[in-house]
C-alpha cells in the first residue's frame, strides 16, 4: 500500500474454530468482517455508533482484499486501519491484517467510506470531527 495514509486503530480478534474453511485456513469472507470490525471501532471510537437508527453515518460502497498468507486456527489477528485525505463525503481506509506475534502482512484491503442520509440514501459531508482527525 503506498497511499497517503495515517493510522487510525489497531485491534486484535481470536480467530474461531468455525472460520476455517474445508482447507483449514480462514475462509476468506471473514476477513472482510475483520476489516469491517476494526471500520466500526474506528466509528465507534470517535463517537458515531454505526446504526440505522441514526440520521447519517458510514457505509462502503467498495470494497477488496488481496490474500497474501493464509490464517490458521488458533490465532489472534491484528488489523491495523488507515484513513487517506478526507473528501467531501467520504474517505479512503486501508488494512492490513496480520496474526499477532508475527510481523508479517497476510492479506490487505481497502474499503471507500462514504457519509449517507439514512432516510434519503444520498451522500452528506463529513461530520467535522471525522474530517477533524484525519
Amino acid at each position: 500500500m503506498h497511499h497517503e495514509r495515517k493510522l487510525m486503530l489497531t485491534t486484535t480478534m481470536p480467530v474461531r474454530w468455525g472460520d476455517m474453511d474445508a482447507y483449514g485456513h480462514v475462509n476468506n469472507t471473514l476477513y472482510f468482517r475483520y476489516f469491517e470490525q476494526a471500520r466500526v471501532e474506528w466509528m465507534q471510537s470517535m463517537g458515531f455508533p454505526v446504526s440505522a437508527e441514526q440520521e447519517s453515518g458510514p457505509v462502503i460502497i467498495n470494497a477488496d482484499c488481496t490474500f497474501l498468507i493464509p490464517v490458521n486456527y488458533p490465532a489472534i489477528v491484528e488489523v491495523r486501519l488507515y484513513a487517506g485525505n478526507p473528501g467531501r463525503s467520504s474517505v479512503m481506509t486501508w488494512y492490513e491484517l496480520r496474526v499477532a506475534g508475527d510481523d508479517r502482512v497476510y492479506a490487505e484491503g481497502s474499503a471507500k467510506v462514504v457519509w449517507m442520509h439514512m432516510q434519503t440514501g444520498k451522500s452528506v459531508p463529513l461530520p467535522d470531527t471525522v474530517r477533524g482527525l484525519l
